[in-house]
């Protein structure tokens, strides 16, 4: 089995992929959140339009920030320490010398750093940093680091950070990923690396991620789960200008924003749009996601991918015209895999890690012209301590080490199980699926919906060889489509890239898929 889709998963960056290893594998232990209450509703979605502009129909608006950011205080606030554009350096010194809690006000201009690459501003606990109109920070392309260190609470608003040369997989603000920090009504752009690295308890608002070389944020903690991050309102737009999936083929480490180990986020609102890569992607053991009302629109691959991970929500999103770029790469390349818009990769519901639900749910979505809907996908030869798991080195939440996961004892259960990132539990419902294929200039390989794995064949001990995890996935794991509205040409593949159906065989025995949907005429050809 050597074709490309038999392999497919996507790797972990190496530093990450060392980091990752030493932060050790919390089974479920963080607290059970609430249960998301917004209940589904078939004839909302039925008609909504996937406008994206905050129609009556609840489709959500862009969130516009880049092009209109929200000014500064033009004026220092009472007892804030005041800082000089025309002195170099100003800031980092004036952070040094100064109490922690201490809020400060930029001035208008361009203010800069030492000219050392290391010169990177290290606030206190509970530093403000408060830019006034026309306020930047620029790098000059000298800086690798705009704000450093492990301070927690520190709050940066209304400031421009520009110019900073983050080495690959390293970031500009916050560098460190410390705690608690608020960034709000900030510019991120034109910076190396991520232009934001996340820590426990960060809330991103109303900011422009934009023009970054890797990532416009890297959520990734080292010592441990990140938990309880919040995305809301942003604007992520034309990051990945590096094109580093192309400089280093199945690296895995780029995206609008990417997030590794996070237990508990809240991504809504934003705008995620041309990004250089996939939009939104969660890679190893995230859980407890809730991805609601932002419009993902025309970024090159994926809108979203959710990749050795548990328990989620995505509901309530605009999907547009994404994928187009590698969607079209993979199938010009003769590549069968179905590679979608929205792509659920070895992920799943898990009832023993505790999260706002026990399933991923995907509901009151619109999906428009986006080269293929929705993937779940499950490669039989990816699990803990197989050669063949990208995320070396790193387990599921289920199981405490990885050398437990070896013969005899993952021939049999519970360990058969366990040591498997499972797609599992998928609910799929209350969407509206539409494809145009003369807008995505497209006559194959733009058209499926799937539920899929590899014929297992590696390593020579694995219990999971042969058909039995795609026997699995397509009819025993509770993957379900159900109550959704299609219009076009669509097509549906199952176990495997070769069993290509048609709607009424997709719904028929055995598959018994899409209860309650409809197929309605087809747009373009």
């Amino acid at each position: 089995m050597g074709s490309t889709w038999g392999r497919r998963a996507w790797p972990v960056a190496p530093l990450v992929l060392v980091l990752l290893a030493t932060a050790g594998c919390d089974s479920g232990t963080s607290d059970a959140r609430p249960q998301p209450t917004d209940a589904p509703s078939a004839s909302a979605s039925a008609s909504a339009s996937g406008s994206g502009s905050g129609s009556a129909s609840g489709a959500p608006s862009a969130a516009r920030v880049c092009a209109d950011p929200e000014p500064g205080p033009a004026k220092a606030p009472a007892g804030a320490v005041t800082v000089d554009p025309a002195v170099p350096g100003d800031l980092a010194a004036k952070t040094g010398s100064s109490p922690p809690h201490t809020t400060f006000w930029l001035r208008p201009g361009t203010h800069t750093l030492a000219p050392d690459r290391y010169a990177q501003v290290a606030p206190k606990e509970g530093d403000t940093y408060l830019g006034a109109p026309g306020a930047v920070l620029d790098g000059r392309k000298t800086n690798q680091y705009a704000f450093g260190g492990k301070a927690p609470d520190v709050t940066i608003r209304h400031l421009t950070v520009r110019g900073f040369v983050a080495p690959h997989d390293e970031g500009v603000v916050n560098h460190d990923s410390a705690d608690g920090w608020v960034v709000e009504h900030t510019t991120i752009r034109d910076n190396s690396g991520a232009g934001l690295m996340a820590g426990a308890r960060q809330q991103v608002r109303a900011s422009c991620l934009r023009d970054n070389g890797q990532y416009g944020m890297n959520a990734y903690k080292g010592d441990g789960p990140l938990r309880d991050l919040v995305v809301e309102g942003n604007e992520i737009t034309g990051n990945n200008t590096g094109d580093w999936e192309l400089r280093r083929e199945g690296c895995g480490c780029t995206g609008g924003v990417k997030f590794w180990a996070v237990d508990g986020a809240d991504i809504r609102g934003n705008w995620v749009h041309d990004n250089r890569g996939t939009g939104l992607w969660a890679d190893t053991n995230n859980n407890d996601f809730l991805i609601e009302d932002n419009v993902l629109e025309a970024n090159d691959g994926a809108a979203l991918i959710y990749e050795t991970s548990y328990n989620a929500v995505v509901r309530r999103n605009t999907i547009r015209g994404n994928n187009r770029v590698e969607g079209r790469r993979y199938a010009e390349r003769g590549d069968d895999f179905p590679f979608a818009t929205v792509y659920v990769s070895e992920s799943g519901g898990e009832p023993r890690v505790p999260a706002r639900t026990d399933r991923i749910e995907i509901y009151r979505n619109v999906l428009e012209d986006n080269w293929s809907g929705i993937t779940l996908w499950e490669n039989a030869d990816r699990f803990c301590n197989s050669p063949a798991n990208t995320s070396s080195g790193v387990c599921t939440l289920l199981v405490d080490s990885p050398d437990r996961c070896a013969r005899p004892g993952i021939a049999s259960a519970p360990l058969y199980a366990d040591c498997r990132w499972k797609t599992q539990r998928v609910d799929i419902h209350d969407n509206r699926f539409v494809l145009d294929k003369s807008v995505l200039d497209c006559t194959e390989k733009c058209d499926r919906m799937a539920v899929l794995a590899n014929y297992g064949t590696y390593p020579d001990w694995s219990p999971y060889q042969g058909e039995r995890v795609a026997e699995a996935i397509t009819l025993d794991q509770h993957n379900r489509w159900h109550d959704n509205v299609y219009v076009g040409p669509w097509k549906f593949v199952v176990h495997d890239p070769s069993r290509v159906l048609d709607f009424d065989r997709w719904q028929a025995e055995p598959y018994r898929q899409d209860a309650g949907s409809t197929l309605g005429p087809r747009a373009g050809g």
